[in-house]
């Protein structure tokens, strides 16, 4: 059964091993496309979400690879620093958890404010504007309470001088597509100057922020479903680590308990040799 457990533990740490690989990858190939190594971006790199997926990639392959060794060479000092992370991770999940169930309000206006800033930083910030448009067409929305938001961006305002005043991105667009085939980029241009009637055949009117809660709240069983076995393949990692130390820490104690019988074994027969009879016997031979 302990076998079982051990050769279980470097599975799964195999496994996630892999998956922090990828993610590690997923992070340069982000850097290296976007080019934020060349010079004039390096100064702004630490600002960059890509280096949160590299680093979420090398603690996560670190981790797991200290595991899968600790396991496979019954390393104490491997598996206590295993066990003690999972353990901490576990409890800043739960923490985590409780904090954004009691501050949902704040984290609602937070994620407003968020969303807003995006907006504003729509054509300066690649990621920013991959973001949004992830969103707005996944959740088929546009801008945070509806499209007239989009007047915050100095590109869609409409006091700006360009062809996007009073536009939105293509993203917010009911059929961003010219004739299914092309990609009409210029799809929103205008849609804040008309009305809600007649937007609402071009483009989104609903708010992404209402959505994606809407979101939330359809697919909550899924969500809980898959919140309920991370959570459980943790506390699982983490008891078969227990256990697998439980079950070291007895052996070295048997090896011990064994070595120190022996060493009583090998004195005792030393002490019956120096005894006087031997002695004597020893000196009439």
């Amino acid at each position: 059964m302990d076998y079982f457990l051990k050769y279980f533990l470097i599975m799964c740490n195999l496994l996630f091993t892999v998956l922090g690989l990828l993610i590690l990858a997923l992070g340069v190939w982000g850097l290296i496309s976007k080019e934020s190594f060349a010079q004039e971006k390096i100064s702004s790199i630490g600002t960059d979400p890509m280096l949160v997926v590299l680093s979420v990639g090398f603690l996560l392959t670190a981790l797991c690879l200290s595991g899968c060794v600790g396991a496979l060479r019954e390393n104490r000092c491997l598996l206590k620093l295993f066990s003690a992370t999972v353990l901490v991770l576990i409890a800043v999940q739960v923490i985590v958890a409780i904090v954004a169930h009691t501050l949902q309000d704040q984290i609602e206006g937070n994620l407003r404010s968020g969303m807003l800033v995006a907006m504003a930083r729509y054509q300066d910030d690649l990621d920013l504007r991959f973001i949004t448009d992830e969103i707005q067409s996944n959740l088929q929305c546009c801008g945070v309470d509806n499209y007239r938001d989009w007047e915050i961006n100095i590109y869609y305002n409409c006091s700006a001088p360009g062809v996007l005043a009073c536009g939105v991105p293509a993203t917010c667009c009911v059929d961003p597509l010219e004739n299914g085939t092309v990609w009409n980029s210029q799809c929103g241009v205008g849609a804040q100057l008309l009305d809600e009637f007649t937007a609402q055949s071009v483009i989104f009117l609903g708010g992404c922020l209402g959505e994606i809660f809407r979101w939330i709240e359809h697919h909550e069983g899924l969500i809980g479903i898959i919140v309920t076995v991370v959570f459980g393949v943790q506390i699982l990692i983490l008891f078969i680590t227990i256990r697998l130390l439980e079950r070291i820490n007895r052996h070295k104690t048997e090896l011990l308990q064994m070595e120190m019988r022996h060493n009583l074994n090998e004195e005792s027969k030393f002490q019956h040799k120096l005894s006087p009879e031997n002695v004597l016997h020893f000196e009439n031979a």
